[in-house]
């Protein structure tokens, strides 16, 4: 187990907790969770399971109107071309989201030697499941793996709302990865100081090469982020009409009145998420039909959701069901 040891300037010594990459301790109340970081390893054989994608839609530009094509075509989404595939049910878009997943995975682990994943929460971690199935729990080199979150709620790491547990309960604690390629927030500052624990703790990374670095923004540049969408159109925890959107400097910045409880939370900002090699905006659900509907269709509007904000430098993927595309 390797421990990450940064020198900072003393006022920052409180924020450094979370650079301590080392086997922690749990009472049982605790329930025996990895308080930092978490990587993996495997050996990247693809799953060769089909699955059957009712319609990919492509879009012309000046009518804004969907057409069902035989094969992936691009899309805009806002400022940004995207990819938009579409499945039958939310099963299938797991399965293509597994696979999705280990291609890069192989392609980065072969390229740079490791691979930077930024995960969201809610939804999406189910979405996820497949990865700890056969083929992809014995073939995708976990210990490779280095796993961050888009944003988390400033909660401790065993509260109901905490992203980390999430992610833990469902998909961490099933695959081999090491305790120490997993980068949780340290719970125990305030969102201001977990917030910049956080970006000292990137800022870290990048100086030594497990995190990438943009040429062209000078920003983190993570091999993919895997990305829900609330009903209201927001990611991570950037929402409609909040200054945050706006935020330019700083890596990871802090909330305190989200409009989504718990009101406390970290969260990326757009120039880190829109530096990505690759993004996936996995989105089911009827619920979501209106939003994902407005983000595709209407590239009139100057008001725009931050879903609709999200453009990589990479490649933009949207997986949705049939439910969350219904209004296409």
């Amino acid at each position: 187990m390797t421990e990450c040891a940064v020198r900072l300037p003393s006022s920052s010594r409180a924020l450094s907790a979370n650079l301590r990459i080392s086997p922690t301790r749990f009472s049982p109340l605790r329930r025996s969770l990895p308080l930092t970081s978490a990587s993996i390893i495997g050996k990247s054989l693809f799953c060769s399971r089909s699955h059957r994608r009712i319609s990919v839609l492509s879009t012309n530009s000046s009518k804004s109107q969907f057409t069902t094509k035989s094969s992936m075509a691009e899309t805009v989404t806002g400022k940004s071309k995207g990819k938009v595939e579409v499945f039958d049910s939310e099963e299938e878009l797991a399965v293509s989201l597994a696979k999705y997943t280990a291609d890069l995975s192989e392609k980065f682990c072969k390229e740079r030697g490791s691979f930077s994943v930024v995960v969201s929460g809610g939804s999406l971690i189910k979405s996820l499941r497949k990865l700890v199935e056969p083929p992809y729990i014995d073939s995708i080199d976990w210990s490779k793996w280095h796993v961050f979150w888009v944003d988390e709620r400033v909660v401790p790491k065993d509260h109901p709302d905490s992203n980390y547990l999430l992610a833990y309960d469902a998909f961490l604690s099933k695959i081999p990865i090491p305790s120490g390629n997993v980068y949780a927030i340290n719970d125990a500052l305030s969102a201001e100081g977990a917030a910049d624990d956080y970006e000292t703790c990137l800022r870290h990374l990048v100086k030594s090469k497990i995190v990438d670095i943009s040429d062209a923004t000078g920003f983190p540049k993570f091999d993919v982020m895997l990305l829900g969408m609330g009903p209201d159109g927001h990611v991570a925890s950037l929402f409609p009409g909040h200054p945050l959107v706006h935020e330019t400097e700083k890596w990871v910045t802090f909330i305190k009145e989200s409009p989504k409880p718990p009101p406390e939370r970290i969260t990326f900002t757009f120039p880190v998420i829109n530096s990505s090699a690759n993004i996936a905006l996995v989105v089911a659900g009827a619920g979501k039909a209106d939003v994902v509907h407005k983000s595709l269709c209407d590239s009139e509007s100057s008001d725009l959701l931050p879903v609709q904000m999200v453009s990589p430098e990479g490649e933009l993927v949207w997986f949705l069901d049939k439910a969350a595309a219904s209004k296409l």
